[in-house]
């Protein structure tokens, strides 16, 4: 029986959705570059969940359907405000309210095609909404009331800051949505196959994946990343930093890949907007502490950027608090678990793994008068 930690290695299933080979990241079939590079979000929502790029009038649909759904019931937002926000995680806060969610959705248990599509929809469309709401509430702020009329990154970023991005900072967050919209059957994707393997429901399964993208080995490197450049401070720290954590074989945030050996090839993409956006918002320390620190761990450990490294000074520029960071991968990995939902439906069959037993043997009972510590131990 297999004994392999982690199950890496072991091919669980097959799909279409996502590869990597050869350190090559793409979405059915298309090089992540070209999408960075050239396509919107709703683009990759549309390719994920549909398997082919759309042409310009369903592009058009997708993005009108995404904006009438993008409202919340005017509840989610007064349960945000009673949740006890200043030591609770947002990731836990965004956990419950996806499955709340389900609650307002009259058609939560119906198990069809179209309103599994549906259901979709309306998870991907408002999870933005929350996600910026909350970012609002944990402020003291009130949640801003989406537009009908951005794209989904401009939309974002709006009920965030309650200004129009510019256009490099829509192009950046954009990036960013694509960027991590999927990646293959990571802990939280599994997650979310296991749960509709099930036939449970598109918000049983998306809760499911939220709970495990908030570990700490899962989501949530990017916040980190962003809390150690700010423990740095300036570029002339960086190589104390380094020499004082490499002694205390404490880990540096940012670095190396389970899956990709030479280099996460996402990172590029958004090293180039941190450079743009540190900029353009008069920070240029970010990107400059992040080139330096990037330079002595490929030279001293041959170690890597990976996605999480750049993706902290964008969205710190973005105006995007530290605890916020989580909550937003989720809210662009929605389109690549909705995805992998989609598909578990299609060809389903209960995932049921087995376990190799390492426990005792044939156990005698000890009725409770007569035990002992001994006995038991």
């Amino acid at each position: 029986m297999m004994k392999t930690r982690g199950l890496e290695g072991v091919v669980a299933t097959k799909s279409s959705i996502c590869s990597i080979n050869d350190g090559v990241l793409r979405y059915r079939g298309y090089n992540i570059d070209e999408l960075a590079e050239c396509s919107t979000f709703e683009e990759i929502i549309y390719l994920l969940w549909y398997g082919r790029l759309p042409l310009k009038d369903e592009l058009m649909a997708l993005k009108q359907e995404l904006n009438d759904h993008v409202d919340v019931p005017s509840e989610m937002f007064r349960q945000l405000k009673a949740y006890p926000i200043e030591h609770t995680h947002p990731m836990s806060v965004l956990r419950s309210a996806v499955s709340t969610l389900g609650i307002f959705d009259a058609h939560e248990d119906e198990m069809n095609e179209t309103a599994n599509k549906a259901k979709a929809l309306r998870l991907q469309a408002k999870i933005s909404t929350i996600v910026a709401g909350l970012g609002r509430v944990r402020q003291g702020k009130e949640p801003i009331p989406p537009r009908h009329d951005l794209s989904f990154a401009a939309n974002f970023l709006y009920m965030l800051n309650g200004e129009l991005p510019s256009e490099i900072e829509e192009n950046a967050f954009n990036r960013a949505l694509v960027l991590h919209a999927d990646h293959e059957l990571n802990a939280s994707t599994f997650t979310a196959r296991v749960c509709v393997a099930t036939l449970s429901d598109v918000y049983s399964g998306i809760t499911a994946a939220i709970g495990a993208l908030k570990g700490s080995l899962h989501g949530g490197a990017n916040g980190r990343v962003m809390k150690m450049l700010e423990e740095i401070g300036s570029v002339d720290r960086v190589e104390a930093y380094v020499d004082q954590a490499l002694k205390e074989k404490r880990k540096i945030m940012g670095f190396g890949h389970r899956v990709y050996k030479n280099g996460d090839p996402r990172a590029k993409h958004l090293k180039d907007m941190s450079y743009q956006l540190t900029r353009l918002k008069n920070e240029p320390k970010w990107y400059d502490i992040s080139i330096k620190l990037a330079d002595i761990l490929r030279e001293r450990k041959g170690l890597l950027p990976n996605v999480d490294f750049y993706s902290a000074s964008v969205y710190h520029c973005l105006g995007i608090e530290n605890e916020l960071f989580t909550p937003i991968f989720a809210v662009s990995r929605t389109a690549g678990w909705i995805a992998h939902i989609f598909e578990q439906y299609n060809d389903n069959r209960l995932i049921r793994p087995r376990a190799l037993y390492i426990g005792p043997e044939s156990m005698p009972y000890i009725p409770i008068e007569e035990r002992n510590k001994v006995d038991i131990i």
